[in-house]
């Protein structure tokens, strides 16, 4: 499909014909986690991002052992191939794919194209919740070779290492702390890391939710100077999910090898008493 570098994308008509294959787990991860009651693709199983998937007392994802208890819990075992969607153009069934990865189960899917692409050409949905026999799902131990953490990012400053910052341009510029209708999930400060080049997230699909081709991206991205020189690239947002969808664009789909996404994103940088930021307003 488009020349990308890894077959990690399926389209809505593949994902139709496989509904009834017992070797496929179809999961809907939103943005918008009241949209899965609604209307879902029929047999997929629903993952609310901030109660399934986060930690419910500190700001992190489980552990291995929750996670595995999550995913079995619900059917998933680690023989299934994972097919992920979602609204908002697949933000956070990009972070669940990015999850996985940590995890150890790369057999995951991303749909090419969200819940509204779906919707949109008329294929069936339900808003009945699937039930499962409950499975086996063992997650590995994370791979830090995909995540970067705080003090890494502090000392990719003084290194040749390639930030990406994949906020909107007015969160990029310190104009705005957090998105227009998310105030209340803010950092302390605004503005971007030092040296990160800003390209937003949404950037790199088009009008209805699918990937631009791989030769298109690589312009995106080497115009920017992300990928440049075969250095390294850490991603970030506010909270990980847009730069999930980012990381996935630029390891998966263009087989950059060493990016990294930092989860801990501008919430956890703009609230750092000292680390540098820059604005530009």
């Amino acid at each position: 499909m488009a020349d990308y570098a890894k077959d990690v994308l399926v389209d809505t008509q593949w994902v139709q014909d496989h509904l009834d294959d017992p070797s496929i787990r179809i999961v809907e991860v939103d943005e918008n986690p009241a949209l899965y009651a609604e209307a879902h693709i029929p047999g997929a199983i629903g993952f609310d991002w901030k109660k399934d998937l986060q930690d419910q007392v500190k700001r992190d994802f489980l552990g291995p052992e929750e996670f595995g208890q999550l995913l079995g819990s619900r059917g998933i075992s680690n023989d299934h191939t994972i097919v992920l969607y979602g609204d908002r153009n697949n933000w956070f069934a990009a972070y669940t794919y990015w999850y996985l990865n940590y995890y150890g189960h790369d057999n995951v899917r991303l749909m090419n194209g969200p819940r509204e692409k779906w919707i949109s050409e008329g294929r069936p949905t339900t808003s009945e919740v699937p039930s499962y026999d409950s499975a086996t799902f063992r997650a590995q131990p994370g791979d830090d070779r995909i995540r970067a953490m705080r003090d890494e990012v502090l000392a990719a400053l003084d290194s040749n290492i390639n930030l990406v910052d994949v906020r909107s341009p007015q969160e990029f510029s310190g104009e705005l702390i957090a998105m227009a209708g998310y105030e209340q999930e803010g950092a302390q400060r605004a503005g971007h890391i030092p040296g990160a080049a800003s390209v937003p997230w949404a950037q790199a699909v088009k009008e209805d939710g699918t990937f631009k081709d791989a030769d298109e991206l690589r312009e995106l991205y080497a115009g920017k100077g992300v990928i440049a020189d075969g250095n390294d690239i850490i991603a970030y947002c506010r909270i990980g999910e847009r730069s999930a969808h980012t990381w996935f664009v630029l390891h998966e789909l263009l087989g950059q090898q060493n990016v990294k996404n930092y989860d801990g994103s501008w919430t956890e940088w703009g609230n750092l008493v000292n680390v540098p930021i820059e604005k530009n307003v």
